[in-house]
């Protein structure tokens, strides 16, 4: 005799098990801590498609990236000039895939009034962090928009030449500023530039907003390939130490700039490293 199941209780089940499944897969949650993708990731893709990829991989945490094409039915750009009624479609998709969208970049505006249309944008989408490379000739302007809109400016490092290549230029750039300027602390691009990554993140301590999350197959080499996190020359387990014991409190963003068409399994192999070790630091 077959039992009868209401539908409504079914779903809620199979709902409520979805959700204890994806928490479980979150041991950084009690650091305070958001593991999520940097959509660039994706970027031969839509951003649409890009949040799908994302929430195949269990991650609920995005970083846009300018540029990128928006797809899922919607014309334009993710592009901070975006007007009013783009913005809300952009967060109905956002909201449809039951994905939060956390910070944006990298992006430099060029001038004051570009630079406070890009912090309109991030208050209008709820961001917490905006990455970005400023002109320090900038920055004391940035200081004013960040604690004017209450949101955080992290200043990424590309490779040498970049200009933030090395924390030390960023801590000097940031003396004096706002609290709400800081860090974006790619690992990778420090380790491309024969840095290492446990050292940069002791002297920016207090400053680090949020962490691209890569590895590398060769240090020392601003050209190295992306490999998948764990599998590089990195050593991660003394990076995440280190966060917490500055009680990091922020998103790492998976950016994994390799592979380009075919890089989910990747990002999968690199959400399961990091819940294993996060998992292990916990303990």
């Amino acid at each position: 005799m077959k039992k009868w199941i209401n539908p409504l209780l079914a779903i809620l089940l199979i709902t409520t098990s979805c959700a204890t499944t994806r928490q479980a897969q979150r041991p950084e949650d009690k650091l305070g801590w958001e593991l999520g993708a940097q959509s660039y990731t994706f970027n031969r893709f839509t951003f649409a498609q890009a949040l799908d990829k994302i929430d195949s991989c269990g991650l609920s945490y995005v970083e846009a990236f300018p540029g990128q094409n928006i797809g899922g039915g919607l014309d334009g750009k993710m592009d901070y000039h975006m007007d009013a009624a783009k913005r809300n479609q952009v967060l109905q998709l956002l909201k449809n895939k039951n994905i939060k969208v956390v910070s944006y970049g990298v992006v430099t505006p060029n001038n004051e009034a570009d630079w406070r249309q890009l912090f309109e944008f991030a208050k209008a989408m709820g961001l917490q962090n905006i990455a970005s490379e400023p002109k320090e000739t900038d920055i004391p302007l940035l200081s004013k928009l960040c604690d004017e809109y209450k949101i955080n400016n992290a200043i990424h490092n590309h490779p040498n030449p970049s200009h933030y290549w090395n924390p030390d230029i960023v801590l000097n750039a940031i003396k004096g500023q706002s609290n709400r300027i800081g860090a974006c602390a790619d690992i990778g691009h420090w380790a491309r530039n024969g840095l290492n990554p446990v050292d940069c993140l002791k002297k920016l301590e207090g400053h680090v907003y949020g962490v691209h999350f890569k590895d590398i197959v060769k240090f020392d080499d601003t050209h190295a390939a992306d490999t998948v996190v764990g599998k590089g020359v990195i050593d991660f387990p003394p990076i995440f130490q280190e966060l917490k014991r500055q009680n990091f409190n922020g998103m790492f963003s998976i950016e994994h700039e390799s592979n380009w068409y075919h890089s989910l399994p990747d990002v999968i192999e690199t959400v399961r490293f990091y819940n294993q070790e996060v998992g292990n630091l916990k303990k």
